[in-house]
C-alpha cells in the first residue's frame, strides 16, 4: 500500500522526474539562442526540489520501504541532498559551455545520473543496487563523451565506457555469488546469514573483493583508477567536475551502507577494514605522487581527486560511528571545494581556451574575485584553515587514530604536505607570475551570470563549512547513527 512514508522516501527523484519531464516539453520550444536557460530551469528546478524535500521530506525513524528494497533515513537523505546540490551547480557551470550549454539532452542526461546517484544512496537490496549504479553510470558514459567532434572528449567517453562495462561486470559477479551462498539479496538479512555461518569468511571476503572492483571503479581509488585523468581531461570540464564529486559521493554512500550494514561481525570486519585500510595508503601515496609533474589542471585534478579518495577510506577504514560520520562530512567539504576548483578552471578556459597551469600566470590581476576563489579552493584541498578542507581532514584522521590506524593516519599528513606542493605551486602562477608582456589589465577573465552564482555559492560554503561547521558536523552524525 501507497504511504506517506514511502511517498516522503522517493519525493526527491519524483521531483527530479517531473522536472526532467519539463526539459523535454520546454526545451523543443525555445529559440536555438535561449535553449541555454534550460540550465537556469534545471538548476532552479534542483534547488526547488531540495527545498520542498527538506520541508516535507526528511525522515523520521529508519524505515524500510518498496518491499525492503530502499532505507529512508538520514544517511540517504543527507547523501540526496549533497548529490543533488552538485547537480544544480553541475547545471549552472554547464550553461556557458561552448559545446554543451544549449543542448538540452545534456541537462536531461544529468537529471537521469541523478535519480541514480540518490537510489544508490538508499537501496538496501543488491538488485535495486545494481538498477541505480547502472541508472547513473550510463548517463555519464555519454556525456564525457559529448562533443562528438572532439577526439579527446570521444576517447574519453569510449574509455570511461569499457572501463565501466568491464568493473561492472566483476560487481555483478560478486552480487550474484553474494545471493547464491546467502539467499538473499538484502543488505540486513546478509549480516545475519554472515553471523550464523551460513557463508565463510574466506568466501564473504573473495566475494567482497569483487563488488569492490565495482565500486572502485565509481570512487577510483587504485588500483581502478586508471580511467579518471584521460576522462577528466577529455570530457566536458563541468561533467569532470560532476564525476569527481557527486559520482564519487554516491560510491561512497553504498560503500559505507554496504559494508557497515552487511558486515558487522569483527571476524569479517577486520580482513576488509586491514585490506581497505592498505587500499587507501596507496591511493593517497599514488594520487599525490602523480599529480606532482603534471601541467595540464584537469589532469592535476583528477590524480588530486584520487588522493582524496584515500583520505576518505581512512573513515570508512575506521569502522566507527565518527568513522562514518566524517565519509559524510569530508565529502560535504569534498564537493564544494571540487566543483568550485574545476568552476574556476572552466572559467578561465572559457576565455582564455586553455589549460596549461602556465598560463595562469598573472590571473590574480586579470581577475582578483576569481583568483581569490581559486585561492580559497586550493587551500581547502590542502587542507589549510579557515577552509571546509582543514576540518574535514581533522575529522576523517580522527577517526582513524581512535580506530588505531595511527600508521595510516601518519601517511596521510604526509601525503598532505605532499600535495600542498602542487596545489601551492599552481597558486604561485596566479599570484607571483606575471603574463610574458605584464598587460594583464588588458586581458580581463569576465565572469557570465551563472558562473558568478555557481562560484560565489561554492565559496560561501567552502568558508561556511570550515568556520561554522558544527551544524554540518550535526547532521552528518545524525546519518551515521542509523548504521549503528
Amino acid at each position: 500500500m501507497f504511504s506517506s512514508t514511502m511517498f516522503a522516501s522517493i519525493l526527491p527523484e519524483i521531483l527530479i522526474l517531473v522536472l526532467g519531464m519539463l526539459v523535454l516539453i520546454v526545451e523543443p520550444f525555445w529559440k536555438e539562442e535561449k535553449r541555454r536557460n534550460v540550465g537556469w530551469l534545471t538548476a532552479g528546478g534542483l534547488a526547488a526540489a531540495m527545498l520542498i524535500s527538506m520541508l516535507i521530506g526528511q525522515p523520521g525513524d529508519p524505515t524500510s520501504v518498496l518491499g525492503g528494497m530502499i532505507r529512508f533515513d538520514w544517511l540517504g537523505f543527507f547523501f540526496k541532498m549533497l548529490i543533488m546540490f552538485a547537480g544544480a551547480a553541475t547545471a549552472l557551470l554547464m550553461m556557458d559551455h561552448e559545446k554543451v550549454g544549449a543542448r538540452g539532452e545534456a541537462y536531461l542526461l544529468l537529471l537521469a545520473s541523478l535519480i541514480g546517484m540518490n537510489l544508490m544512496a538508499v537501496s538496501t537490496d543488491l538488485v535495486m543496487l545494481f538498477l541505480a549504479i547502472e541508472t547513473a553510470s550510463i548517463p555519464l558514459y555519454v556525456l564525457s563523451g559529448f562533443m562528438l567532434g572532439d577526439d579527446k572528449s570521444t576517447e574519453a567517453g569510449f574509455k570511461y565506457l569499457l572501463f565501466g562495462i568491464l568493473t561492472t561486470t566483476f560487481m555483478l559477479y560478486g552480487l550474484s555469488l553474494v545471493f547464491g551462498f546467502s539467499g538473499t539479496t538484502n543488505i540486513a538479512e546478509l549480516a545475519e546469514r554472515f553471523n550464523v555461518g551460513a557463508v565463510s569468511p574466506v568466501a564473504a571476503f573473495a566475494v567482497l573483493a569483487l563488488i569492490l572492483v565495482g565500486i572502485g571503479f565509481k570512487v577510483a581509488f587504485v588500483p581502478f583508477h586508471f580511467w579518471s585523468p584521460d576522462v577528466y581531461e577529455g570530457a566536458p570540464t563541468p561533467v569532470a567536475g560532476f564525476l569527481s564529486t557527486a559520482s564519487k559521493a554516491a560510491g561512497y554512500a553504498v560503500l559505507v551502507r554496504l559494508f557497515f550494514v552487511a558486515f558487522p561481525d569483527p571476524s569479517l570486519s577486520r580482513p576488509w577494514t586491514l585490506a581497505l585500510a592498505i587500499l587507501a595508503a596507496v591511493t593517497m601515496t599514488v594520487g599525490n605522487l602523480l599529480a606532482l609533474p603534471q601541467t595540464n589542471i584537469k589532469r592535476l585534478l583528477a590524480y588530486s581527486s584520487i588522493a582524496h579518495t584515500g583520505y576518505t577510506l581512512i573513515g570508512v577504514v575506521a569502522f566507527s560511528q565518527l568513522g562514518a560520520a566524517s565519509v559524510v562530512f569530508y565529502l560535504a567539504a569534498y564537493i564544494l571545494t571540487n566543483l568550485l576548483a574545476f568552476g574556476v578552471a572552466m572559467a578561465f578556459s572559457k576565455v582564455t581556451g586553455l589549460e596549461d597551469i602556465r598560463e595562469y600566470a598573472g590571473m590574480s590581476r586579470r581577475s582578483p574575485w576569481l583568483g581569490l576563489m581559486m585561492l580559497a579552493a586550493f587551500l581547502s584541498l590542502t587542507g589549510m584553515p579557515p577552509f571546509g578542507g582543514f576540518v574535514a581532514k581533522v575529522v576523517v584522521f580522527t577517526a582513524g587514530i581512535q580506530a588505531g590506524y595511527t600508521w595510516l593516519v601518519i601517511l596521510g599528513v604526509v601525503n598532505s604536505v605532499i600535495g600542498a606542493y602542487y596545489y601551492l605551486n599552481t597558486l604561485k602562477f596566479v599570484y607571483l607570475y606575471r603574463m610574458p608582456a605584464e598587460d594583464e589589465e588588458n586581458h580581463p577573465i569576465p565572469l557570465t551570470r551563472p558562473y558568478a552564482i555557481a562560484l560565489v555559492a561554492l565559496t560561501v560554503g567552502v568558508i561556511l563549512i570550515g568556520t561554522l561547521f558544527a551544524p554540518w558536523f550535526n547532521w552528518s552524525e545524525a546519518g551515521a547513527l542509523n548504521l549503528f
